[in-house]
């Protein structure tokens, strides 16, 4: 065994990336199919290639990681399985932007063909970025698997799902009203549309009987659609309107009929009690229409400008139509009266644009019968979600869920595998061309223009990745999966889309857990945002403090399901916390000579200090685990830092110095072995949330046995190194200690100044702290240790503390050297009564009182009241050190 000494300061852009190079020419993160071992499963939500790792992003790798980590130590075959995200809407709007930046060009200059190469390379550039990031963070994927949703093996499954769908009578093409982004141009499925609340108006607008002086008022939020109304409706059991149903109104300004038509889609409290149709520009408009066969008229492009069926106000934007079509109701008297009203809008969930709902020819998924099976596994106990709050978002998405919109009016993504004959416009869905058009037998076919949404391939990314619609080795150990990591706002995006997908793909669910966690926000608990520009960059923090401190930080404190508050005091505590073992893990090696070497190479006679730390250590391993299996990540990580910190660190390294130092080679020798048994497993337990560290000090130290931490074994708990009695005489000597040192600080007595101690305690406190009596030297400051079974002999003016079995007395002329007290605290008094001075001018003074701000005024009255408060302390132990004088 060879003793190498580590550097003096802990310097992380010392070791870590050549850490990470040596993990991976080493194979360690690679899984493979073992019949051996039970396979343990992550498949990495795959992040765009529109931009870089964000603060979540690392947060979401960061637990996932620790998860693999933590299981590959377990003895599982741990397979974390990364990849890329083509992220159709969000590319093509970036890649556009570029072209149009760079070279003045549109999608439509450069023709589809040329436009896709543009994406590729932009696929190249920025996907190979965000890997290295990833590697950077630390991630242990297994990177000979590394997947892109519109690889070859993944497109292969999409056309898959795609056809068997279609053949099950699943997916069909049908004019539907849609959302639709009149920026991004294309349409977007409900989970892609995010509400905000926003403030408007209600118009409220007069409608004529025809050949009647009557009307019928109705309001409405967006005027312009007006122009496509077909109808007015009206509850059948509504007496005010009851004898106009079936009679006809005049569409003001549009000068068009329109027939009453009574429907009890219509609240009849809400409002007038009359509601305006407009079927082709509205979602509940729509079924009505449907259901009284109502004409459907479209009255805007698809930018969003108005078309020729909006009369006059053809060519003009949505929101000018609607200023100029208010402006004339009003000239022409049908304007009533304009409410404010706040309600929510729909935006773009990419470039925050308002939705508008439009009447369109797509393709559709039937999601009734698919969602059935994904909501049952939720009430039978087969998929859980962690914590399980967040499975009644889950449910409440798929109860209510619509048909899915797939198809998107771009050029990046999967195309769909649909054929129109050109001839006769038959359409045919297929894996390849069709030779033949089955109707006219013509032989000119062109594939539909539109990609299907992005989340229909990532819906499948739990077993395309492992080689679906082949069934490979992979796929039959690997599926289904153990748990996804995920944040809430996900959810119906991408979970339930992965359960339905893989329950009717693989007959099981993708995955066993999912493990929600929350977004990272700043200090002030907002959310990290561009337009804030309060985001940080994790890569400047690695940069700046190293991987292990931004993923111990991100770790720490956190629990599932809830937001987390990031600031940069966390990240500089997380990094001490890593020179704190860096500086311990140096002085286990100092002592670590050849002869210390020999010393540790079996078990010794262990002290009851011994026993105590290898107890808590057990007891510590043992709960982390537990936590670790209950997704309590924030509360394992606290009980690593608890463990190292306090009770190695500070505690036991502090109790075995004298033995260190000492002649007495038995003691040593348990002292060593102990040092070096116990770090080892700190670093084992420390492994999963600061990797490189961990795996930094691992091959420092001569004593273990692996060659990597990686690959050591995860601590167990051990029967033989529980010591409850030891662990109970431990902690009572600890508090003791504690007791002593709480009355030194509060009568600042100096460390050097020595200090007799009388301890008076029965049964096994009188034990413990006579077995513990060596360590009230080295850590009490202890003169001399005097443990007695009854009070007697205490001095009248001891110091005194009750602890736990026991009571503690320290005399107070030993801790006390009354002239120079009194003397400090003469000066003390001068110093106070100074600054009492200054403060209770300026609030006396009352030119200072009139024009100073009422924050500083509170400030400087704070301090007034604690300088008196010190004052009154200051004084009173001058009086009792001064009578203690006579």
């Amino acid at each position: 065994m060879e003793i190498k000494n580590l550097d003096k300061t802990y310097n992380p852009q010392d070791f870590e990336k050549r850490i990470y190079d040596e993990w991976m020419e080493k194979g360690y993160f690679k899984a493979e199919v073992n019949e051996n071992k039970k396979p343990f499963t992550i498949v990495l939500p795959p992040p765009n290639i529109t931009g870089q790792l964000h603060m979540g992003h690392a947060l979401d790798h960061s637990l996932q990681d620790i998860l693999i980590r933590w299981k590959r130590m377990q003895g599982y075959e741990a397979l974390w399985l990364p990849g890329t995200d083509h992220a159709s809407i969000a590319t093509e709007v970036k890649v556009v932007e570029k072209i149009q930046e760079e070279e003045g060009l549109s999608k439509q200059d450069l023709g589809r063909e040329e436009f896709l190469k543009r994406a590729w390379a932009w696929k190249e550039e920025y996907g190979g970025r965000i890997v290295d990031q990833m590697k950077k963070l630390g991630n242990s994927c297994d990177w000979s698997r590394e997947r892109f949703t519109m690889d070859e093996g993944c497109s292969k499954a999409v056309t898959e799902v795609f056809i068997k769908l279609y053949e099950k009578g699943y997916i069909y093409r049908g004019n539907r009203l849609i959302n639709w982004c009149p920026d991004c141009m294309t349409s977007l499925s409900d989970a892609e549309v995010e509400h905000e609340e926003k403030q408007g108006y209600f118009w409220h607008i007069k409608y004529p009987v025809k050949d009647s002086d009557e009307y019928i008022e109705i309001a409405t939020t967006r005027p312009e659609t007006m122009l496509g109304d077909t109808a007015v409706a009206v509850h059948p059991e509504d007496e005010r309107y009851r004898h106009l149903i079936g009679k006809t109104l005049i569409l003001p300004i549009v000068n068009r009929e329109i027939p009453v038509i009574a429907d009890e889609y219509v609240d009849k409290e809400f409002g007038t009690g009359a509601v305006k149709i407009t079927p082709a520009h509205d979602p509940n408009d729509f079924e009505v229409g449907l259901r009284h066969n109502l004409p459907q008229i479209t009255v805007m492009h698809g930018n969003a400008t108005m078309n020729e069926h909006a009369g006059k106000y053809e060519g003009m934007d949505r929101y000018a139509c609607r200023k100029a079509l208010v402006q004339d109701l009003e000239a022409q008297g049908f304007l009533m009266q304009v409410k404010e009203h706040q309600h929510n809008v729909g935006i773009c969930y990419r470039c925050d644009t308002v939705v508008e709902p439009r009447l369109s020819d797509q393709w559709f998924v039937k999601m009734e019968e698919l969602a059935k099976p994904a909501i049952e596994v939720i009430h039978n106990g087969k998929l859980k979600f962690v914590p399980d709050r967040f499975s009644k978002i889950y449910l409440h998405w798929l109860e209510n869920i619509k048909d899915w919109c797939i198809s998107r009016q771009l050029w990046w993504g999967h195309r769909i595998p649909a054929y129109y004959c050109q001839d006769c416009g038959e359409f045919i869905v297929s894996r390849e061309l069709p030779q033949e058009c089955h109707k006219c037998h013509s032989k000119a076919f062109q594939q539909d223009e539109d990609v299907l949404d992005t989340w229909f391939s990532s819906a499948l990314w739990p077993f395309s990745t492992l080689g679906w619609p082949e069934q490979t080795p992979e796929l039959k150990y690997f599926y289904p999966t153990d748990v996804l990591v995920t944040g809430y706002d996900i959810i119906f995006f991408w979970v339930v889309r992965m359960v339905f997908s893989g329950l009717e793909q693989m007959e099981d669910i993708p995955f066993k857990y999912v493990f929600v966690h929350g977004l990272v926000r700043d200090g002030q608990g907002r959310k990290m945002s561009k337009s804030l520009g309060n985001g940080i960059d994790p890569l400047d923090i690695i940069d700046q403090y190293g991987a292990d401190a931004l993923r111990f930080t991100l770790a720490t404190g956190n629990s599932p399901g809830n937001d987390m508050r990031f600031y940069m005091e966390r990240v500089e505590a997380s990094r001490n916390f890593a020179n704190k073992l860096w500086n311990a893990t140096r002085f286990v090696l100092m002592n670590l000579n050849e002869e210390g070497l020999s010393m540790v190479e079996s078990k010794p006679y262990l002290t009851l200090a011994d026993q105590w730390i290898l107890s808590r250590m057990n007891t510590v391993s043992k709960e982390i685990t537990e936590n670790l299996d209950k997704f309590e990540l924030g509360m394992a990580v606290q009980k690593v830092y608890d463990f190292i910190w306090s009770e190695y660190c500070d505690w036991y390294i502090e109790l075995v110095k004298p033995r260190l130092y000492g002649q007495e080679a038995n003691t040593r020798r348990a002292a060593l072995y102990t040092l070096t048994y116990v770090l080892e497993n700190i670093l084992k337990l420390l492994h999963p949330f600061m990797p490189f560290i961990t795996e930094e000090i691992w091959q420092h130290l001569p004593t273990t046995t692996e060659k990597s931490v990686m690959i050591a074994e995860w601590p167990q708990y051990r029967e033989e190194l529980n010591y409850p009695g030891e662990v109970q005489s431990m902690e009572i000597i600890m508090e003791a200690i504690r007791s002593i040192r709480n009355i030194r600080s509060e009568m600042n007595v100096i460390p050097s100044r020595k200090a007799r101690v009388i301890a008076v305690a029965t049964g096994e406190a009188f034990e413990a702290l006579s077995q513990g009596k060596e360590h009230f030297v080295t850590l009490a400051s202890a003169s001399e240790v005097v443990i007695l079974k009854e009070k007697k002999d205490i001095p009248e003016d001891a110091m005194s503390a009750v602890t736990k079995g026991a009571e503690i007395f320290l005399p107070l002329d030993d801790l006390v050297d009354f002239e120079k007290e009194i003397e400090r605290l003469e000066k003390e008094k001068s110093k106070l009564e100074g600054e009492l001075k200054r403060v209770s001018g300026k609030l006396s003074n009352q030119g200072f009182l009139a024009k100073a701000p009422k924050e500083v005024i509170q400030e400087e009255t704070e301090k007034q009241n604690s300088y008196q408060s010190m004052m009154e302390k200051v004084l009173e132990r001058l009086e009792q050190l001064k009578k203690k004088m006579k």
